[in-house]
Formats: C-alpha cells, structure tokens, sequence
C-alpha cells in the first residue's frame, strides 16, 4: 500500500472555510478521479507549523501506476483550483509513502 501524503498551512483567518471546502468539495473531487482507494484527513499539532494551522490529507493506493496516473492526468486542475482559491493563504508540500511492514 502507498500513501500520497498532502501536507497544508493555512492561513488561520480562513482555516473553517477552507477545511468546509476540502471536505465537501476539494476532497471528493480527488477521490473522484478513481486513483485511491480511501483517505483520511488530521489536523497536525506540532511547533513546526508556527501560529498557522496545519493539516495532513492522506490518499491511498495501491500501485506507483495509480499516483503516475493521477498526477499525470488529474492532479494540475485540481491544484490549480485550490491554489486559484486559496492564493498566498497557504503552503503545502506533497510526499509519496510506501508501508514497508
């Protein structure tokens, strides 16, 4: 199993409106995509991310195909989306996972 792990700061002010839009909106439109097999979504409580908050979106899947395939066809709109709504209000870093147990 592979997680793709999506890693978001964002700005505190718009912090409910933001996580409202990913879980009704943003997230779907990814799971949508037929890639991943699940997700999971957690608040990261660490010194690291400063006074913004700070979230994780986990997606699974289950081949390196899958996450190639998504990016390949899929993942610019719907970061563009999400950057053409929330510009300048967050950062996010994207990191590939493989569970080696």
């Amino acid at each position: 199993m592979f997680i793709y792990s999506v890693t978001i700061s964002i700005d505190k002010d718009i912090e409910k409106e933001w996580l409202e839009w990913m879980k009704n909106t943003h997230i779907k439109d990814v799971m949508n995509t037929n890639y991943f097999t699940d997700y999971k979504i957690y608040k990261i409580y660490s010194a690291f991310h400063g006074d913004d908050p700070a979230y994780s979106i986990q997606y699974f899947f289950n081949t390196i195909e899958d996450i190639e395939n998504y990016q390949k066809n899929a993942a610019s709109k719907l970061q563009k989306e999400h950057s053409d709504k929330y510009t300048g209000k967050y950062t996010a870093t994207r990191t590939i996972l493989k569970n080696i147990d």
